[in-house]
Order: structure tokens, then C-alpha cells, then sequence
């Protein structure tokens, strides 16, 4: 098997302290959950009963969106079935909204719970979406340690927040 390193991701891992190593500090995904007067600073496109949508401001893609429970929880049991349902509802509706945004050929769509499975803010469960388009991982990732994202967060979210509470 052959080993494809991404040392640009741990730059976004690293930004982030385990929860226990934290104690005592506030969780972002909460903050950005209890301050809808600044959603676009923090990136936030769209609220829901019991989650919102916010941009991920070290995208793997244009419009790589979270949805997040405003309850801090770390893992799937700990949700309420209406946490459960809203999620997933919110989910469909983002991926919708970012298919007639930007037409990608495929997502990726997941939750990481816990460090060992790669979750950044093991501490605050949320799901990831990412549109994919064939040939978007280029030789500009794989040898440069670049990675190209070819819109601004600011319009991003501005897209998206008008697709999801516009339409």
C-alpha cells in the first residue's frame, strides 16, 4: 500500500486542543452557535431548530460545509432523536443547496468522533460536507502542499446562506 502524505491538514488538526487539555476554554461550535449576530463573521450560513450550518474555515473544498448541533455533545448516542433527525434534515437541505450552487460530480459527507477517527473538536460532534469534483485533488496538492480553493469563505457563505434561507 502506498502512503500519500497531507502534512497542509495536521496545520488545521493542530489548531485545535483536546477537549480535556482544554479545561476550562470555550468550544468554538458553541461560540459560533449562541452569536447569530455575527454569522458572517464566524462563517455561520444557516440556523435551524437544533443545529446550524457553518463553512469550514480550512476547506478541503469550495463549500466544505459543517452542521452542527448548538448542544455540545461528542458523540451519536448523546443526541436527542430530534437532534438526530434535525442533523440529518439539515444535512440533506446544505447538500442540496451546494448542488445547485456548484454542480459538484459527488460529496463527502461524514462524521469524525473522536481524535483516533480524525475529529478536529472531538469534544462537539458535527458532520462534514464536502462537494467533490473529479480531478480536484491536482498535482498542486500532491507536490506543492498546496491546496487551490478557488472562492473566498466570505462569498461562500454568502451563497449558501442565501440558498438555505431563501428558497
Amino acid at each position: 500500500m502506498e502512503i500519500l502524505w497531507s502534512p497542509w491538514r495536521s496545520q488545521y488538526i493542530d489548531t485545535f486542543r483536546d477537549e480535556d487539555e482544554k479545561a476550562g476554554e470555550s468550544c468554538f461550535l458553541c461560540e459560533s452557535g449562541r452569536l447569530p449576530e455575527n454569522d458572517a463573521d464566524l462563517l455561520v450560513a444557516a440556523r435551524r431548530q437544533l443545529c446550524f450550518a457553518i463553512l469550514n474555515k480550512y476547506p478541503y473544498n469550495n463549500g466544505h460545509t459543517l452542521i452542527v448541533p448548538y448542544r455540545h455533545v461528542a458523540e451519536l448516542h448523546e443526541l436527542t432523536d430530534d437532534e438526530l433527525i434535525n442533523l440529518n434534515f439539515t444535512v440533506r437541505e446544505a447538500a442540496a443547496a451546494l448542488q445547485k450552487i456548484y454542480q459538484p460530480h459527488g460529496f463527502n459527507i461524514g462524521i469524525n468522533i473522536g481524535r483516533a477517527a480524525g475529529a478536529g473538536v472531538p469534544g462537539h460532534l458535527h458532520y462534514h460536507i464536502v462537494p467533490r469534483w473529479i480531478g480536484d485533488t491536482s498535482f498542486t496538492t500532491v507536490l506543492a502542499d498546496t491546496k487551490v480553493v478557488s472562492e473566498s469563505l466570505g462569498q461562500t457563505r454568502k451563497l449558501l446562506s442565501d440558498e438555505m434561507n431563501n428558497s
